[in-house]
């Protein structure tokens, strides 16, 4: 990995707050994550329940109101927020009607989105037309107020479609895997672009540079995170066990160092890997979750599911 792993994990120690009894609820971050609809319920508790297991204060999910009653079932800990409405329940609704519930929606978001410290967008958000322009205004709208954003899932089929929406924003953070890569780079580079799997962490700095900058965590066997200006890797040896779900406690993880990282001064050890908030922040998720998987699958073996995953995150 770029600068090894005793400098990431003295890097992350120095990001992490310290725990003092001085501070008040929220100092230690606010994650919001935008996503959950009726067939998608534990891609957004996965992700904010990893966020808060990791050491954020408040774990904010906004969903649609089939998914909420859910999500609130899996735990209390998370506060859901059900204020998105789907096309087809606006199906017999005129234009009018669709445009005034469109505006409710953003207007409730208007009320928290300056209190978060980093979004994650795209985990179980699902594919709705009506869905996905909302979340399109959430992104301009976070932009505008420079929350940092990690983008996942249908996030990144969002983005893909309009990378206008991040294009140029250094605090938003994209984790593809190596197929939503290939779609991302056919749409900025063109269709005919062929992604060299032997050469990624030059096709990632490349994309990313293209991107204005943006950080690119792209998801592997070696997780490789890019600005544009430089590469990191982590080559930590996770799981054998690839259970769906690991990508959302990566975003909620991500989301975390993110703030934490924007908020530190910093030190030697994080300037040895990087300045970027999101590159400090994508690099020590990578590690992290690939420990949590290890220890996971270490007392698990082939029954590892996510859960147990996140049972055994911490900030070390």
């Amino acid at each position: 990995m770029a600068g090894n792993l005793d400098h990431a994990l003295a890097a992350m120690r120095a990001i992490a707050p310290p725990l003092d009894p001085k501070k008040h609820k929220g100092q230690a971050g606010k994650i919001a994550v935008i996503g959950g609809c009726r067939e998608y319920t534990g891609a957004p508790y996965f992700s904010a329940i990893s966020a808060l297991k990791m050491g954020a204060d408040l774990s904010h999910v906004f969903c649609t109101n089939g998914a909420a009653t859910v999500i609130k079932s899996y735990s209390p800990e998370l506060i859901v927020h059900p204020i998105f409405v789907e096309s087809h329940e606006l199906a017999d609704e005129s234009q009018e009607s669709q445009q005034a519930t469109k505006n409710k929606t953003l207007s409730e978001i208007d009320r928290w989105i300056s209190g978060f410290s980093c979004l994650v967008i795209g985990p179980g958000l699902g594919r709705d037309p009506l869905l996905l322009d909302c979340v399109s205004e959430i992104i301009r709208k976070a932009r505008a107020k420079e929350i940092p954003m990690v983008l996942d899932g249908d996030g990144l089929f969002l983005v893909t479609s309009e990378p206008e929406l991040i294009s140029g924003y250094a605090l938003a953070t994209l984790t593809p895997n190596i197929n939503e890569h290939k779609r991302l780079a056919q749409k900025i580079k063109g269709a005919e672009h062929e992604v060299q799997t032997d050469k990624i962490p030059d096709e990632l700095k490349s994309l990313a540079s293209q991107l204005g900058g943006v950080t690119i965590l792209q998801k592997g066997f070696t997780d490789y995170m890019s600005d544009g200006t430089s590469v990191l890797a982590c080559d930590f040896y996770g799981s054998p066990r690839r259970c769906g779900g690991q990508g959302d406690i990566l975003s909620g993880t991500v989301a975390v160092f993110t703030s934490w990282a924007r908020q530190c001064k910093g030190s030697p050890d994080m300037e040895k890997l990087s300045r970027n908030p999101c590159m400090l922040g994508a690099l020590a998720g990578s590690v992290l979750v690939r420990r949590a998987a290890q220890d996971a699958f270490t007392r698990h073996r082939r029954s590892t599911v996510t859960g147990n995953i996140i049972e055994c995150l911490q900030a070390r």
